[in-house]
């Protein structure tokens, strides 16, 4: 029996959870080499936007990458493979958790940098004649970065087909978006003529026809659009250091957890066979990362 929309959304929902949840407990245990930004609590974001591109669009992804990735259809296996360093991750193990790249899916943890890569990117499409799109994600804190306007007045003047994605998760690693950004984030946008949809939610049904509007027009009109998400992250910018109020953190999660908005529109048994498949999804892939080879490195 298929699986209705509701349940693919959370799976991929649930996927990412479960997924960033091991990550940070395998970097706590030393199996994971250099960093890690776990997506928890975005994951409706990227479920969303997802499921409404096309095959061939380009994406670039940023520091907190992984939840893009699997959304994206990536293999759990081979970006935990990444993750610890080993011959079999996504680029060899060279990467590690900012810097990764399958089919038309780029990554890498300079924000500001990304941006005018992307927008080149979406030049090339361009040129090509291609109905393709490319979307590129940043958070609340590239908005403070000088070459991110730059490419905002080029990608307006040339009208090239990216979509701008603004996961304002509220903070810029530590600091509060309000000692930070000043004026509002779609104004910043609208100042180059470029569209702007903004949605403040957790739930991916509110989200997905959003999403779906966004990409639809860069794809018709072939020219630039902002989608900025206001959501919530969860766990720590990375790994460990979090400095926020945790009664403020508890009390978020519990009102605006995207996890548990969805799950409220599965039935017990689809919550029980989700939650089976993503356990063992999980666990192969990182058991399975953690018995490969490091790679061997030639002098």
């Amino acid at each position: 029996m298929p699986m209705s929309q509701d349940y693919d959304l959370y799976f991929t929902m649930l996927l990412i959870r479960r997924f960033e949840e091991r990550a940070l407990a395998e970097f706590s245990s030393g199996k994971l080499v250099g960093t890690t930004h776990a997506y928890i609590g975005q994951e409706a974001d990227a479920a969303a936007i997802f499921s409404s591109i096309a095959q061939d669009d380009i994406i670039w992804s940023n520091h907190r990458c992984h939840g893009h990735f699997l959304a994206y259809g990536g293999d759990p296996y081979r970006l935990a493979a990444e993750l610890m360093g080993k011959k079999t991750g996504l680029v060899g193990g060279r990467g590690g958790s900012q810097h990764i790249h399958w089919r038309n899916f780029f990554t890498n943890g300079i924000q500001g940098g990304i941006v005018p890569v992307a927008s080149g990117m979406a030049l090339a499409k361009k040129k090509l004649k291609s109905k393709d799109i490319a979307i590129v994600f940043i958070g609340d804190g590239t908005l403070g970065e000088g070459v991110l306007y730059e490419s905002l007045n080029i990608a307006s003047l040339w009208n090239l087909p990216i979509l701008f994605v603004v996961e304002n998760n509220r903070y810029a690693q530590t600091t509060p978006m309000e000692v930070a950004v000043s004026g509002s984030i779609s104004a910043r946008f609208e100042a180059f003529g470029i569209k702007t949809y903004e949605f403040e939610s957790s739930d991916v049904l509110e989200l997905r026809p959003g999403a779906k509007n966004a990409v639809d027009y860069v794809r018709e009109n072939q020219s630039p659009a902002a989608l900025i998400l206001h959501t919530y992250r969860f766990s720590a910018h990375s790994k460990g250091d979090d400095t926020r109020d945790r009664e403020t953190i508890t009390s978020i999660r519990a009102k605006f957890d995207p996890l548990r908005i969805q799950a409220s529109r599965l039935s017990a048994e689809e919550l029980k066979k989700v939650e089976s498949a993503v356990s063992i999804l999980v666990d192969d892939a990182f058991l399975r990362a953690s018995a490969d080879p490091f790679p061997v490195l030639k002098p």
